[in-house]
């Protein structure tokens, strides 16, 4: 069926295009400036089996937060556009996810109605110039544009690095089983006829 999108947002601060391709391999391509966050979305496109492209130049020298969030931004829109009206989505998707000593479950609702939940107290600190309380941002930006409920959860994890990239793993294969087409359903998965 080949559900894609491309998305370019231009602001002050930042210049964010987003190439997606929902019934991917996995393939990636990703420059954000910030190299931390082009690890964590390699892991996201990697096992939510995305083909995705990012290229991002924002204000780094300033700091990190505006060209994370308007990352997040431009993911979530490419995600609403290339999901259309959402006809024979699966809707719904969870995954969890070991990461050495961490573990990490996701769960998302392409609903249509924006709402994060992030559960994630001990991710406080920095992996070399990257705050990890950027990834609360990151998550919150994506949810409001991708408009689905969204809950993250760390149960635990001792190792910063680890703790993160097992959320990241988990929000790409929980987004892969909910944007997943199940042939039974012929319309939009929702009582109300619309998502």
């Amino acid at each position: 069926m080949g559900r894609r999108g491309r998305v370019e947002r231009r602001t002050a601060e930042t210049a964010v295009t987003v190439e997606l391709e929902i019934e991917g391999k996995g393939d990636y391509q990703i420059q954000t400036g910030i190299p931390f966050l082009n690890h964590m979305l390699s892991l996201f496109a990697k096992h939510g089996l995305f083909d995705l492209k990012i290229q991002a130049q924002g204000d780094v020298e300033v700091d990190l937060h505006h060209t994370v969030e308007d990352v997040g931004i431009a993911l979530g829109e490419v995600f609403e556009k290339a999901l259309g009206e959402k006809v024979g989505i699966k809707r719904y998707g969870s995954a969890l996810v070991p990461m050495e000593e961490a573990l990490a479950t996701v769960s998302v609702d392409l609903s249509g109605r924006p709402y994060l939940v992030y559960k994630v107290p001990s991710l406080s600190g920095r992996v070399k110039d990257f705050d990890l309380e950027l990834g609360k941002e990151f998550f919150k930006a994506f949810a409001n544009q991708a408009r689905c409920n969204l809950h993250l959860e760390l149960r635990y994890g001792e190792d910063l690095h680890h703790s993160l990239e097992a959320l990241f793993k988990a929000f790409g294969k929980a987004l892969d089983e909910a944007t997943a087409l199940d042939e039974r359903v012929k319309d939009v998965p929702s009582t109300k006829g619309k998502l």
